[in-house]
């Protein structure tokens, strides 16, 4: 529905987006994920036609966009601060977009309220956008994105004003709505939606697929589960809150791919391309891939030596930092009834790590 070939774009002599390309099928909601600074609002606007590429296309249900309007894409547009018209109520804000279309009035009543009820706010039709919760004014936002029946939905950090207990209360809910089968429609369920954050739970919780950006360039596209399980490179490990990385090299390949670290020999059951004996690569061990070592464990591969330096119980998991012989200290997650077994801060703990969830993945 929606293709990004090789967009590129400056800001004076400022760099900013190189050679972007991805693309977005019908009803798909895709994350441009990223930290802040990596470009992903700039390729926002230049999808929307706030702003004009350098270089490259975009290219709508096979049609090239670059010389096309903003108000002539037919894009609905949904922003961090909602932009609602202070001045008018909840109906008039909605109603906005279908009024400029010169809908009828009957024709605007009836989407008005279809939409309002999509949103949950059916009844607050004649509230003031100063009487609404942060909540229910991205609702009315969102509506009124939606009511003129926008081709694409760009939606830029739409939650990002919000607390952090609501908007992962709106999370599942966005997604839900985005993924609502118009009335009538034979389309697949759902509004094509082009989603910008750098928060990845957000982007977990609403993407069907994810694009993380660094500096102006793609760094993995993917399901937000397939990208978490195996990310593509360090930065993608580390900006998606997985840290412990171990630099090490290929000692074996057959039978079991062995990798010699800093900590010992560490066997590994995934790779994200091939390698060969004696390749530089790093060992990424997600939060999960641990567990405690039982005390019949000896000296078989995969065991981790070290001081426990801290443990903070989280309920379900119980998060632990562990000081290794070498490089930074590693944190792991560990089932929250192991907590009864772990040692007091200070003293000394063996881990076992799967070797089902080590990713190895390319030298930095």
């Amino acid at each position: 529905m929606l293709e990004i070939r090789t967009i590129s774009k400056s800001f004076g002599v400022t760099p900013v987006l190189h050679e972007v390309s991805f693309e977005a099928g019908r009803g798909e909601i895709v994350c441009l994920l990223g930290p802040s600074g990596c470009g992903k609002t700039t390729l926002l606007r230049i999808i929307a036609g706030l702003e004009q590429a350098d270089a490259g296309q975009v290219l709508f249900a096979g049609r090239d966009l670059i010389e096309t309007p903003v108000h002539q894409r037919g894009f609905g547009l949904m922003f961090q601060d909602f932009a609602l018209f202070p001045h008018r109520n909840v109906y008039d804000n909605v109603a906005f977009g279908l009024r400029m279309a010169q809908q009828s009035k009957a024709v605007i009543r009836d989407r008005v309220a279809e939409m309002l009820e999509l949103v949950g706010l059916t009844g607050y039709e004649a509230r003031r956008v100063h009487e609404l919760s942060g909540g229910q004014q991205q609702r009315v936002a969102l509506a009124r994105s939606l009511a003129p029946r926008p081709a694409l939905l760009l939606l830029d950090e739409p939650l990002g004003s919000l607390d952090r207990t609501l908007r992962e209360d709106l999370m599942e809910e966005l997604r839900l709505i985005l993924k609502h089968a118009p009335v009538g429609s034979d389309a697949p369920a759902g509004i094509t939606s082009i989603y910008v954050t750098h928060d990845q739970q957000e982007a977990f919780a609403i993407a069907d697929r994810v694009v993380i950006m660094n500096a102006g360039r793609i760094e993995q596209v993917g399901p937000p589960l397939a990208v978490y399980r195996q990310p593509a490179n360090p930065f993608v490990a580390r900006f998606l809150g997985m840290h412990n990385l171990l630099p090490g090299q290929v000692a074996a390949v057959l039978p079991d791919l062995l990798v010699a670290t800093a900590l010992g020999a560490l066997r590994c059951g995934r790779r994200t391309a091939r390698v060969a004996l004696g390749d530089n690569v790093v060992v990424l061990a997600p939060p999960d891939a641990a567990s405690l070592a039982p005390p019949s464990a000896g000296e078989a591969q995969n065991l981790l030596q070290g001081q426990l330096l801290a443990v903070s119980f989280r309920g379900s998991q119980v998060k632990i930092t562990l000081k290794v012989a070498a490089g930074a200290p590693l944190v792991f997650e560990l089932p929250g009834s192991a907590a009864d077994d772990l040692p007091d801060p200070g003293q000394p703990l063996r881990l076992a790590l799967d070797p089902d969830g080590l990713s190895l993945l390319p030298a930095e």
